[in-house]
């Protein structure tokens, strides 16, 4: 485990927090802060120093077993009472680190003499003798507590009568074994047992502390009133000390563990949790538009509009005394690309069109629910609420917002060809027509007025051909005004097609901003939280 290790650990944990935010437990988020906090301070004074703490209960041995190695009596001994009140540190090394002793708040301290046994081995080694965890003074006991959460490696003291008290295993090593903190397991005055009990005990307090979940502990015998009967503890501490990396190995289980812990609070990641709903969701905002008004409106504004074009001239004008169907809806307004949006809604005001039925927006308040369960599918509850409220939480402003898409969307498109080729033609078979009716009117004065001319004729002289421009001229009118009719028809149905596309792309961006987009905003927050939670614990 490397510095680097913990730092993206907790990099990745503090990342997790931030897109967590409320989704998370307050609690477990006030112990993941504290944790970060402490990670970044113990990061900050760095050193090649390995703290280590002696925790026991009363009786253990424990502060015999601190002056046995450091070699002097520096910690006072009880028999039966607690006489430790504050943790005393024993430094091995030309150097105190006086910021890492008073970062741990540690007043008392002893430099080890240079002259004493494997002291080159143990340099960099802060030993810290603590007040006894199960003692009666409860300030004793907070004080072991604190301690314990800041040092990098634990060496848990215990006696032959006490390997399986309660305290020792429910309180302290199943909680810290979680975290995969790294422990020596001492029995202390082993040379009160022959070999085989002493063999026995071994294997005894083993299984306890298999059942505690510390699997990889070292156990060793210890006596303080037998040569070497520490030996073997030095031993342990000196290949920890030597390996320099004691800090971060505690602090990358910690921040491993806090992360598991975390992780419970969040779901899969999985992708397209929207896809398939979305659909659904363009189809009901288009009903709550209005979207099938407007169509029938675009449909009868064509027809409209070519009847204005190419109807027959002389019935022509009554086409103008009618409003057209989108004018009615207040729907004609063109707008250009280059308006913001503030501008085009001044330009474009609010529409006619009626507002949503009760049916329209049941169809919308479904399939925004279906969206939402969807997405929330399989997600912790405090996230499963978030997605369905931001799916489901609108405001007054989404019909506003439709009644704005529909506005901005071109409904006319350009005027066919067709168009002009046919009303030229119109003008000319009315122009044939009048002038045929023209001719017939002079001739019917002439005869009034007993002046004979001579009447161009066709087909035999029994066909006058003014009464042939003038029935020729109306009969061709009204056969290319029932032409144009049926082609109106057929455009006005691919004019529908169109604009139904284009509003369908713009009720399909008004669903993705005020619904679609902020469901997988909160999925995607979710999604980078549970992968920043996988590296804190991997």
């Amino acid at each position: 485990m490397t510095r680097e290790e913990v730092d993206g650990r907790a990099a990745a944990l503090q990342r997790a927090l931030t897109l967590g935010g409320p989704a998370l437990p307050a609690d477990d988020v006030a112990v993941a802060r504290k944790l970060l906090a402490r990670v970044a301070e113990r990061s900050r004074i760095g050193g090649n120093h390995t703290v280590v703490a002696l925790a026991g209960a009363t009786g253990s041995g424990k502060s015999s077993l601190f002056n046995a190695l450091v070699g002097e009596p520096v910690s006072r001994v009880g028999a039966r009472r607690p006489t430790t009140s504050r943790a005393a540190a024993a430094i091995w090394g030309e150097s105190v680190p006086s910021e890492l002793l008073d970062w741990l708040d540690v007043p008392s301290r002893h430099q080890v003499h240079a002259a004493m046994p494997r002291h080159a081995e143990l340099d960099g080694l802060v030993l810290l003798d603590l007040p006894d965890f199960d003692s009666r003074v409860r300030e004793h006991r907070a004080e072991a507590d604190r301690v314990l959460e800041l040092c990098d490696l634990f060496v848990w003291v215990t006696d032959p009568q006490k390997y399986a008290d309660a305290v020792l295993h429910e309180q302290y090593v199943r909680q810290l074994a979680v975290a995969k903190a790294t422990s020596i397991v001492v029995l202390n005055q082993a040379d009160r047992l022959t070999p085989e009990g002493t063999d026995s005990c071994l294997a005894d307090l083993s299984r306890l502390l298999v059942e505690d979940g510390l699997t990889d502990a070292l156990v060793l015998p210890t006596s303080t009133v037998v040569d070497g009967g520490v030996t073997t503890l030095v031993d342990a501490l000196a290949y920890v000390v030597q390996a320099k990396n004691a800090a971060d190995r505690r602090l990358a289980g910690d921040l491993r563990h806090q992360a598991q812990r975390l992780s419970s609070h969040v779901g899969a990641v999985r992708e397209h949790r929207t896809s398939g709903t979305n659909a659904e969701v363009v189809s009901a905002l288009a009903q709550s538009a209005g979207v099938g008004v407007v169509l029938d409106a675009v449909e009868r504004d064509y027809r409209t509009e070519a009847a204005r074009r190419t109807g027959w001239p002389f019935t022509r004008w009554s086409q103008k005394l009618k409003a057209r169907p989108l004018a009615r809806l207040g729907l004609d307004k063109q707008v250009s690309d280059g308006m913001s949006r503030g501008d085009r809604r001044v330009v474009l005001g609010k529409s006619s069109l009626p507002p949503a039925t009760p049916a329209a927006r049941a169809a919308v308040d479904l399939a925004t629910r279906r969206l939402g369960e969807k997405a929330a599918d399989g997600l912790p509850d405090p996230w499963a609420d978030e997605v369905r409220s931001a799916a489901t939480g609108r405001d007054g402003a989404m019909a506003d917002a439709l009644d704005q898409a529909v506005l901005r969307t071109p409904l006319r498109g350009r005027f066919p060809g067709w168009w002009a080729a046919a009303s030229a033609l119109q003008w000319a078979f009315a122009g044939v027509a009048l002038a045929g009716a023209a001719w017939l009117i002079v001739l019917a004065l002439l005869g009034t007025m007993q002046i004979h001319v001579g009447v161009p004729t066709m087909a035999g002289d029994w066909l006058p051909i003014p009464l042939v421009m003038l029935a020729g001229g109306l009969l061709a009118g009204l056969l290319l005004t029932v032409l144009t009719r049926t082609l109106a028809r057929t455009g006005a149905r691919r004019a529908r097609q169109d604009a139904q596309e284009r509003l369908d792309e713009a009720i399909a961006q008004v669903a993705s901003e005020r619904i679609i987009a902020p469901v997988e905003a909160v999925v995607r927050r979710h999604d980078d939280t549970a992968r920043a939670l996988g590296q804190a614990s991997a």
